[in-house]
């Protein structure tokens, strides 16, 4: 998994230091205003094994989630 960050240039995102490969699947997280926040030191430690956990494919299907969501 990589780790990218850009701009938005006439509608398009423009990756910072070069592009990524041709057919890459994306996320794109824009902030809606100029805050930002701290993660703590001990939430940095499980945000990097969810990636981590991400990048070995150890996911759940979103429609699974929603349908165990939807059964609470």
């Amino acid at each position: 998994m990589k780790l990218a960050s850009g701009t938005v240039v006439e509608g398009k995102v423009v990756i910072d230091g070069g592009a990524l490969p041709e057919d890459a699947v994306v996320t794109v997280l824009a902030p809606e205003s100029d805050d930002t926040f701290d993660i703590p030191p001990e939430l940095e430690q499980e945000r990097d094994e969810s990636l981590a956990q991400a990048a070995r494919g150890e996911t759940i299907p979103l429609a699974d989630v929603l349908r165990k969501l939807r059964a609470i």
